[in-house]
């Protein structure tokens, strides 16, 4: 089942009011994905800092002085900002990786949901309003926006099982649908360096799109390439620190519609999902065609 739901703003006045939008769309996804719910933000970027989101299933204590062993490990100041059950730490861009190595060897409780230069990750087992609420989407701007409510068919309901997925800076995946070469994908991924937190195929499929874009492939690109190399049935939206793309499987068993107008490109699993969107009326709505790859980068 599963819902899916994604926002490119074209227009920047609308940035001011892309969670408020995001917000409102993944809230008609509910009946799609009741237990557990995730979304990704691209919202402003600091020169010269780079954040890198968290989270904790004992906030309270995992939170409490992270900052001071970070920094010391580092050797740079970071900073956090605690949201609920997760918490964005800054870092200066050039000490990601550094960061990320001291979080694993000295928090490994720790788990790292997204790092880059303007994304921002959340995702919680729970209703999908409820989910919402808790990290105040409705509040938050940017540039772009993802958002998937799960019904979990195949795994159990657990936090990290959660959509979206992010396997390289600034990138993230939502998947409906299944994929059924995903274990022989894992290995060969593995082989070539990539690591996974989850038994998730959505964190393959993520996998692969990141793989593919290390090589030097575009977003679009590596979801045209993803028609060879993966088997199954699904509907991906996909973004990058600039680019929003949205890829159907040749079958195209799982619904979506888009609309486009001057102001944005959206998503939703139903049609519903972009009925409250300013300007639908004289939007271009259309079902996105199977085995077709749509993409916009700013």
């Amino acid at each position: 089942m599963c819902g899916i739901v994604g926002l490119f703003i074209k227009d920047a006045s609308l940035e001011p009011k892309l969670g408020q939008l995001t917000s409102t769309m993944l809230a008609t996804m509910c009946e799609r994905g009741p237990d557990s719910a995730g979304f990704a933000v691209y919202g402003p970027a600091t020169k010269g800092r780079a954040k890198i989101t968290l989270q904790s299933p004992d906030p309270d204590r995992d939170f409490a002085g992270l900052t001071a062993p970070i920094s010391k490990a580092i050797g740079a100041e970071v900073s956090l900002e605690r949201k609920s059950t997760h918490g964005v730490l800054s870092v200066p861009a050039g000490k990601v990786d550094a960061a990320r190595e001291a979080l694993r060897t000295g928090h490994p409780h720790l788990r790292i949901m997204s790092s880059g230069d303007v994304i921002e990750i959340f995702k919680e087992v729970g209703y999908p309003t409820q989910v919402a609420s808790r990290f105040d989407l409705s509040k938050m701007q940017g540039s772009h926006a993802i958002g998937h409510t799960r019904m979990a068919t195949e795994s159990a309901v657990t936090t990290m099982g959660a959509h979206p997925f992010s396997t390289g800076p600034d990138q993230c995946l939502v998947h409906n649908g299944s994929l059924s070469n995903h274990h022989n994908l894992r290995r060969d991924l593995i082989h070539d360096g990539m690591s996974f937190e989850t038994e998730n195929d959505t964190e393959v499929a993520a996998a692969y799109i990141s793989w593919r874009m290390k090589q030097g492939l575009n977003l679009g690109e590596a979801l045209q390439k993803s028609l060879e190399d993966l088997d199954g049935f699904f509907t991906f939206v996909v973004g990058t620190k600039n680019g929003f793309g949205v890829l159907r499987d040749p079958i195209a068993c799982k619904p979506a519609v888009m609309a486009e107008t001057n102001q944005y490109v959206a998503f939703g699993s139903e049609y519903r999902a972009l009925a409250g969107l300013p300007g639908i009326d004289a939007a271009r709505v259309w079902e996105p065609e199977p085995a077709t790859v749509y993409f916009w980068e700013r």
